[in-house]
């Protein structure tokens, strides 16, 4: 925690000395400093933090890919004469087993548009997902097996 806010006080300091406080700026220059703080050999303890950054990035940009992708899918359908929506519930078996990572897996995946997570059974093995757009359950579930709960699993574990 004390790198990443080191890291945000780099980034900070960067839009200051820079005169341009915009938020490309300010993810340059958290770039900038995670690469200084990087090649630092005095922290130690920043090895966990420079290993899950990426992870949550790759998380975020998987995330938003998905999102404009459902959104795009979504807006087509509701434009288009004829619907092509095939809703169906699908029960989804959990490998992730930590709470906070069920809770964020459920989040992205009822923000995503076109899906809701409806219910997280009481033992936390499995979701109920309600979904606009499934030809096949089972490449459904496999989906959301290789795409979100994978990434949520690296980014924080």
């Amino acid at each position: 925690m004390r790198v990443f806010l080191l890291n945000l006080i780099l980034a900070i300091s960067w839009s200051a000395l820079t005169g341009n406080a915009t938020l490309v700026n300010f993810c340059f220059g958290f770039f900038i400093g995670y690469l200084a703080l990087r090649v630092s050999p005095k922290i130690p303890e920043g090895t966990k933090y420079f290993q899950r950054l990426p992870r949550l990035i790759r998380l975020a940009s998987f995330f938003i890919q998905e999102l404009v992708l459902s959104s795009l899918r979504a807006t087509i359908e509701v434009f288009s004469p004829k619907l092509q929506s095939r809703p169906l519930v699908v029960r989804i078996p959990l490998e992730i087993t930590d709470q906070t990572q069920i809770f964020i897996l459920a989040n992205l995946i009822s923000l995503t548009p076109g899906t809701v997570v409806l219910e997280i059974t009481p033992d936390n093995s499995e979701l109920f997902v309600h979904t606009m757009f499934v030809d096949d359950p089972d490449i459904f579930r496999e989906e959301i097996h290789l795409g979100f709960e994978k990434r949520v699993r690296e980014a924080f574990s």
